[in-house]
């Protein structure tokens, strides 16, 4: 069999259950013998068609790990996809004709889009924005990337309200009883806290939120009448 980094292996082939001799959940061990290593191929080593074909088995591995919900998998694939997914060479320039460079392009869509998809599932709401802005980058008008961008923008909002609200709850306080220390208490008061100036209020923020939002709406029924 083949490992992912290209190894060569022989392995016992043997199949589970096999009755009477091995019950079932046994413990088994394989030998394994290395029978050939390749290196990673470099990608501005290679023609373009061979970075093509690389790059979607690697995409396609990490819809593999998508449907099974590995998500942190899943995105190291797609990363491992889009560094093979390039038309540039050792000079920092495409050797692509203009029908590759758009495939290479199509594919690197479809790549970042599974990408942003993995990291909202890991909750990396930040990558998954600059994610989505390299998309709308190559494509302005991806409906996929405006709605995964405006649901990183709802979710890192939404992280800035309830901190916004644990704050406020922190630094409320309540002076200590009077009757505890006699008529003058004004030196056993507990003085309020000095308003940040650079703080964010939660009116402030529930705005943004509305106006991302609504950006978002304008963008999907724009596209949809083009």
């Amino acid at each position: 069999m083949e490992r992912a980094d290209g190894a060569r292996v022989a392995a016992l082939d043997s199949t589970l259950p096999r009755e009477p001799d091995i019950p079932a959940w046994a413990p088994l061990l394989y030998q394994l013998q290395l029978l050939d290593f390749r290196e990673k191929p470099e990608p501005l080593s290679l023609a373009i068609p061979d970075r093509i074909r690389i790059g979607n088995q690697k995409r396609e591995r990490g819809n593999f790990y998508f449907q099974r919900e590995e998500y942190s998998m899943a995105a190291q694939a797609y990363c491992m996809a889009l560094d093979m997914l390039t038309t540039r060479t050792y000079e920092s320039q495409s050797c692509a004709a203009e029908e590759e460079e758009e495939e290479v392009n199509d594919y690197r869509v479809k790549c970042l889009n599974n990408l942003a998809a993995a990291q909202l599932k890991l909750g990396q709401f930040d990558e998954a924005l600059h994610t989505s802005r390299d998309v709308l980058f190559l494509d302005p008008q991806n409906v996929k990337a405006l709605f995964r961008k405006g649901k990183a923008i709802h979710a890192e909002l939404s992280k800035l309200v309830k901190r916004q609200a644990g704050e406020n709850e922190t630094q409320s306080w309540q002076a200590k009883p009077a009757q505890m220390f006699g008529e003058n208490i004004a030196p056993f008061l507990t003085p309020p806290p000095k308003k940040k100036p650079f703080g964010i209020s939660w009116k402030f923020l529930l705005g943004a939120l509305v106006v991302a939002l609504g950006s978002l709406v304008t963008s999907v029924v724009l596209t949809a009448r083009n």
